[in-house]
């Protein structure tokens, strides 16, 4: 079995992942993941015992239990090279035995619950409501450099994207990957809706917003708000969702993007006041989770 290499998979001389600080011991099987590091001690502050925390740079994370279920919550920053980083990392620290180097022989399949925020392409979206990746379209490419990306991928929704998008970003094709079906059922009731989330490599140009500099396909947005395929439209832009799903149906974990709709992109709304609206959805995914 391959040794995996100092350089490969740092780890700290406290026995730590490199990015993240956490040990073996320290991360449950059940993982909150949210982007902004503060919101990790509001999650946290539903739990009934707490066992550790950890805060390095954008990554910030509290091991304790709730309700009898032990939680790992961690930040992830923003964008999906983040995602890359935390997920690697987190898959490290339960399946390679950090003493050896070498993967272990049982893996631990982990579930994973992204909360965050989002901006809504539909009409019937409006802001303050919340809703599930179970599709998440890549406009990042971080998983086209892992190998066997095509047995995670939907092809023939790809292929209608490029047609219907009229696709104009060169050197940049979408792919994507749907959640783990069995934690979508778990975690998805009628307070949520099921969406096609695309998963944006930037916050401004790459969702379509213009301050300074002029955009390669201003019409992109309004293509994708009428894109439809096999009954399925495009429902709200983030920034994370892809490589999460891809990186873990490739490691076998399940995983998921829940997002509170905070901006309306139809109808130019936001609502910078979001933190109670966000707060009812850690609510339902930590008892549900």
């Amino acid at each position: 079995m391959r040794v995996i290499p100092a350089s490969e998979l740092i780890i700290n001389e406290d026995g730590s992942a490199f990015h993240l600080h956490l040990k073996p011991a320290q991360v449950a099987d059940r993982v909150i993941m949210v982007g902004d590091p503060a919101r990790v001690s509001t999650v946290a502050s539903y739990f009934d015992t707490k066992e550790c925390e950890v805060a390095s740079r954008e990554f910030h994370s509290i091991t304790g239990s709730y309700k009898g279920k032990r939680i790992t919550v961690v930040s992830h920053g923003i964008g999906t090279d983040n995602i890359d980083i935390v997920m690697t990392e987190l898959d490290a620290l339960v399946n390679v035995d950090f003493e050896t180097r070498k993967a272990k022989e049982n893996l631990t399949k982990l579930t994973l619950v992204r909360i965050g925020t989002s901006g809504s392409l539909q009409p019937d979206l409006p802001v303050g409501s919340y809703v599930a990746a179970e599709r998440s379209i890549g406009f990042d490419g971080v998983l086209y450099f892992y190998a066997n990306s095509a047995a995670v991928r939907n092809a023939s929704f790809e292929a209608e994207l490029l047609k219907q998008l009229d696709w104009k970003i060169e050197g940049l094709k979408p792919y994507v990957v749907s959640a783990d079906a069995s934690l979508v059922e778990q975690i998805v009731r009628d307070d949520i809706r099921k969406g096609n989330t695309i998963a944006a490599n930037g916050f401004y140009g790459p969702q379509g917003r213009e301050v300074r500099l002029a955009l390669t396909d201003p019409t992109l947005n309004s293509k994708i708000e009428n894109f439809s395929f096999q009954g399925n439209k495009l429902t709200n832009y983030e920034m994370e969702s892809s490589s999460l799903a891809g990186l873990s149906a490739l490691m076998g974990h399940r995983a998921l993007t829940v997002c509170c709709i905070i901006a309306g992109r139809v109808d130019h709304n936001m609502n910078t006041e979001y933190k109670g609206t966000i707060t009812g959805l850690i609510e339902t995914v930590l008892d549900r989770i």
